[in-house]
């Protein structure tokens, strides 16, 4: 069973060639020529993908980004301790990062879009998932690289691993001054690049890549080491952003269901509902229609929320007074007035819209019948007001096009013009037989 299982997750079946495979890891490094161009165009995808929120763009730009290179390089030079390697990655990897930090921030710049979406937003606070998937996504990426058939796993790791867009949030941030979104992405952008190279590592150490150097105890031990401190460096903060988050879930699925069993459930209707969350002390503010508590009351339900998960919260309630009644009804007759404006405001301009389109059209129909009787052989017509444009001005001429058989001579044209002058009493009237 034993020997079952270790063959079943052996991971020397299907490996490539170790020499071909660091190969192909060197040459991936370098961001010069295309792969400099590459990476600009994935910046700039990515920035406009966040820039818009759409989730589709961004992806594209993971997947075209070609940042992985570097990290996978400086992965396997730890591994091997091949430190000109690791040199060449690393610098590559900052010129990629500098780059991305310049191109997007100055894409965000000059963009007049400058609103926070949710796509920016949820690449300024890592937490400790973050960390988990940027592990297993480096191991599957590097598991992959190192197998003879590669698969289509590059393009998941690409995809889950998501370097491009915290790199881009990060230069929104540096545009914008919000160093809070700054140092948020960069930090994801580092975990990123910091776990994927340490799955990098531990993927080349235990298949057992040959050393470039004979390294010694007092190199290997240093490399080790300082695997561990970066790991500690970014685990710590990264658990304290985890678990806030789950403090923060936690407060609101207990404000929830204290909401739910202690007025919902009753049949009281909520009417204003603001709530605060903090680590040292959170806040709950409610309103209801038609029901007041006494301070009796109030202090049972704030003995109740310990029951609910929020000890370290306090509930505060807006009476009912006559007061706060009047103001309710004032805010709901402010917004209907507001929207009443507003439909009123388009009710003018679809009329003037239809006055404007009555003042450059005609009655086709009618005026096919009449020319009809007069000038049997017309039989297609089309007349419009039409705006020429000479220089800075702009003039309107009634045009009518009409096709004859037989075609009008000379004199009938002339009697022609002259009755569409008077029908429409316009004095000009150009008239183009087709």
């Amino acid at each position: 069973m034993i020997k079952f299982i270790a063959e079943l997750f052996n991971l020397h079946n299907g490996e490539e060639d170790k020499q071909k495979t660091l190969h192909t890891v060197s040459s991936n490094i370098s961001f010069a020529g295309s792969n400099l161009w590459i990476l600009a165009g994935a910046i700039i995808v990515a920035s406009v993908g966040l820039n818009v929120n759409s989730t589709a763009v961004i992806i594209g730009a993971m997947l075209i980004s070609p940042l992985m290179g570097p990290i996978v390089g400086s992965g396997f030079a730890l591994g091997i301790y091949d430190f000109e390697l690791l040199k060449k990655s690393i610098k590559n990897l900052l010129i990629a990062t500098f780059v991305g930090l310049i191109v997007s921030a100055i894409y965000f710049y000059v963009s007049p879009f400058k609103e926070v979406q949710s796509e920016l937003l949820a690449r300024t606070s890592p937490n400790i998932y973050d960390v988990l998937i940027a592990f297993f996504g480096g191991l599957v990426g590097v598991i992959a690289i190192t197998r003879v058939e590669k698969g289509n796993p590059i393009p998941g790791v690409a995809i889950a691993t998501a370097l491009m867009p915290p790199l881009c949030t990060a230069g929104f941030g540096l545009a914008t001054g919000n160093f809070n979104f700054f140092f948020g992405a960069l930090f994801l952008y580092a975990i990123n690049c910091v776990f994927i190279c340490i799955a990098t590592f531990l993927i080349v150490k235990y298949l057992k890549y040959p050393s470039k150097n004979d390294a010694d105890i007092k190199h290997q031990r240093r490399v080790k080491y300082g695997v561990t401190t970066i790991i500690i460096v970014m685990l710590l903060p990264s658990t304290y952003f985890a678990f806030s988050l789950y403090k923060q879930q936690q407060f609101k699925q207990g404000v929830e269901n204290f909401l739910e069993e202690e007025f919902v459930s009753k049949g009281t209707t909520i009417v204003y509902k603001k709530t605060r969350y903090s680590t040292l002390s959170s806040t709950i503010e409610l309103a209801f229609l038609n029901k007041s508590y006494t301070a009796k009351e109030l202090d049972t339900l704030n003995i109740n929320l310990k029951k609910y998960g929020l000890s370290n919260t306090i509930l505060t309630i807006k009476q009912n007074s006559t007061d706060n009644i009047n103001a309710l009804r004032n805010d709901i007759l402010n917004e209907v007035t507001k929207k009443d404006r507003i439909l009123e405001e388009k009710d003018k301009q679809i009329e003037e819209l239809k006055g404007t389109i009555a003042e450059n059209s005609f009655d086709n129909k009618q005026i096919y019948s009449e020319v009809k009787i007069i000038f049997p052989s017309i039989h297609v017509l089309s007349i419009n007001n039409l705006n020429y444009i000479a220089s800075d001005t702009v003039s309107v001429k009634t045009v009518f096009i009409y096709q004859a058989n037989p075609k009008l001579n000379d004199n009938e044209k002339s009697k022609l013009k002259h009755w569409l002058q008077t029908k429409l009493s316009i004095a000009d009237v150009e008239v183009i037989q087709q």
